[in-house]
């Protein structure tokens, strides 16, 4: 195996092992806000700008995800979607436009959002979370406080994501971004972030399943379209939970 290649794996590895262990307890809170979403009725929604909506799309109709959960799409932060690209990065910069998104959906207070952000400190994930829970829905970011207080905010706060939530994830990303170096190469690369981010969301939900299953609730979980059945399934289940899905007709 060629060297790089070891030392990637190895640091994805160890990332993930550290989140896993210290990263616990929040997982179990975060978990219990969607296990209660679910069980209670609520809306559920999930958000990520750039890169970080990988992760929030990773939960989103998929197999062996819940059928309940929401990707909240403000325009031009879904991934890489726009031309030219660097107006994705822009848009997380302008003011108003998390909070007209979101007051254009059927969230209500009572519902639970997920802001996910590496650094924390772009305007529209601590725009949205703010937002969000001062129309009373429950937040749980998803970020890196290594961030905060090694990079300034661009909030006209001062505050970063972490500052507006009812639970954190630290992904423990270290200010960069990067895993790995190279003598001859003038910048670090090897990002392990939408790995350990995918990897915590896909963990809370996880759990939120083993929680409602314990209480003698049946998750609502999709199954694989590419298995016999699986459409069937699937078309039942969200004509079942239609009036908590906003990405189908």
């Amino acid at each position: 195996m060629n060297d790089l290649v070891g030392q990637y794996f190895e640091a994805a590895a160890a990332h993930l092992k550290r989140v896993a262990e210290e990263e616990a307890g929040s997982i179990d809170r975060a978990a219990v806000l969607l296990a209660d979403a679910v069980a209670d009725g609520r809306r559920i929604f999930a958000f990520g700008a750039g890169h970080s909506s990988l992760a929030a799309q990773d939960v989103v109709y998929r197999a062996g995800g819940l059928a309940v959960v929401n990707l909240l799409n403000v325009p031009g932060m879904t991934g890489v979607n726009v031309m030219p690209a660097q107006l994705g990065s822009a848009l997380e910069r302008v003011s108003g436009l998390a909070t007209a998104t979101l007051d254009l959906t059927p969230a209500t207070a009572g519902d639970l959002l997920f802001v996910i952000s590496l650094s924390g400190r772009q305007v529209m994930p601590v725009e949205l979370a703010a937002h969000a829970r001062e129309r009373g829905l429950r937040v749980v970011g998803v970020t890196s406080l290594d961030y905060p207080g090694k990079v300034s905010s661009r909030h006209p706060s001062g505050s970063y994501l972490k500052d507006h939530c009812d639970v954190v994830l630290d992904s423990k990303i270290a200010v960069g971004d990067h895993e790995l170096t190279h003598p001859a190469v003038p910048t670090g690369f090897g990002s392990v972030s939408t790995v350990v981010t995918s990897a915590l969301m896909q963990a809370v939900v996880a759990s939120a399943v083993g929680k409602l299953a314990d209480r003698g609730i049946t998750p609502p979980l999709f199954r694989s379209g590419n298995v016999d059945g699986g459409t069937d399934w699937n078309a039942k289940l969200m004509a079942e939970h239609a009036d908590r899905i906003y990405y189908s007709f």
